[in-house]
């Protein structure tokens, strides 16, 4: 089932310029601790690897991480990205509760 909500806030999100896409880019962001993470949306679709990368990078930096239903295309879409994403990060508290309240909308867990 494809949440819109969720794929509309990630689209603020980018236009916001609040939002870093791609594996490499999330794991040296939640590196170097700036811009501070918030919340990660990984794509569905992801290989064993890059979710593993993924989950473990998250849960050593304290940062929630959500699987999304949509898959990589469908979350490029949204945030107006050619090709496939695999996870995106928020870095705005403010938008991170309006991607959390979309979440909640259909009930997707958190795996952290």
């Amino acid at each position: 089932m494809r949440n819109d909500r969720l794929l509309c806030a990630l689209g603020l999100c980018a236009k916001a310029g609040k939002l870093i896409t791609g594996t490499p880019m999330i794991c040296e962001a939640l590196r170097q601790g700036r811009p501070r993470v918030r919340l990660v949306i990984a794509a569905s679709d992801n290989s064993e690897n890059t979710a593993k990368r993924l989950r473990d990078r998250c849960a050593f930096y304290g940062v929630r991480l959500v699987v999304a239903e949509e898959d990589g295309a469908s979350l490029s879409d949204a945030i107006g990205k050619s090709g496939r994403v695999a996870a995106a990060a928020i870095t705005d508290e403010q938008l991170c509760r309006l991607v959390e309240g979309a979440l909640e909308k259909n009930n997707i867990n958190t795996c952290k």
